[in-house]
């Protein structure tokens, strides 16, 4: 049986560890050419105390296309990327999870759940899930507690009623897992549904935070992060980009 290690190391081949720095926004990590934040950061920060991305999702990347391919093939070929993203999700999780609570403001994560599908149907079976449940750092704090409503909500907006809660989480802190974050709106939705159930504290973790690589001097940041990846660097315990 292959280790975690294992899984993970043809992933880091092509992941670019988000780093902070002075075109990158403070909150999402997402490259601002200049700006402390990004536009969707500046409007919509309202749930979340703090997320992390583990890697960039550079627009038709090898990050990107694992992402979109797990969820969308079948088999053995989806099995396959599920195991290497949950053993990514699981590596990043085992040394820098308390690098995410720490800037939460909080010890510990109580409880652990996933953003739930943006489309009732495909909620139902959401692959997501079937990808956090097989992290073991997790250790038995994952579950469902959120699920898509029947409110309808625009693509790629904060939606406050997009996601309703399972049940009650009154002074719990929460770890939101996503795969994908783009311009935050499902995250940033599930995270005031989860505040709406009252949770304490909200702190969301991404594999791969999307990048257009066309985009103004995306390129040109993109070649400046440090490669190979470094899994003992997150990008919140990591130094700035030119930093020393």
């Amino acid at each position: 049986m292959p280790t975690v290690a294992e899984l993970s190391a043809p992933f880091a081949n092509f992941m670019l560890g988000p780093r902070r720095g002075p075109d990158v926004c403070a909150r999402c990590f997402d490259l601002t050419d200049g700006f402390g934040h990004c536009s969707a950061c500046a409007r919509n920060w309202r749930f979340l105390e703090a997320m992390v991305p583990i890697s960039y999702s550079v627009s038709d990347g090898q990050m990107h296309h694992a992402l979109a391919s797990y969820k969308r093939l079948v088999g053995v070929s989806a099995r396959r990327l599920t195991l290497g993203l949950a053993a990514v999700l699981w590596r990043h999780l085992a040394s820098h999870e308390g690098c995410l609570a720490r800037v939460a403001g909080v010890d510990a994560f109580s409880v652990v759940t996933t953003v739930p599908s943006s489309s009732p149907d495909r909620d139902v079976d959401h692959r997501l899930r079937e990808l956090a449940g097989l992290v073991t750092p997790l250790n038995g704090r994952y579950e469902r507690v959120l699920r898509r409503s029947a409110a309808p909500a625009a693509s790629h907006q904060l939606c406050v009623d997009k996601y309703a809660p399972l049940r009650d989480l009154t002074g719990q802190t929460v770890l939101l897992i996503d795969d994908t974050w783009t311009r935050g709106a499902n995250a940033q939705s599930a995270a005031a549904a989860l505040k709406a159930a009252g949770a304490e504290a909200v702190g969301a973790v991404v594999i791969g935070r999307y990048v257009n690589r066309s985009w103004r001097h995306n390129e040109r940041h993109l070649r400046d992060l440090a490669q190979p990846f470094d899994w003992q660097r997150c990008a919140l315990c990591a130094d700035p980009v030119g930093a020393g």
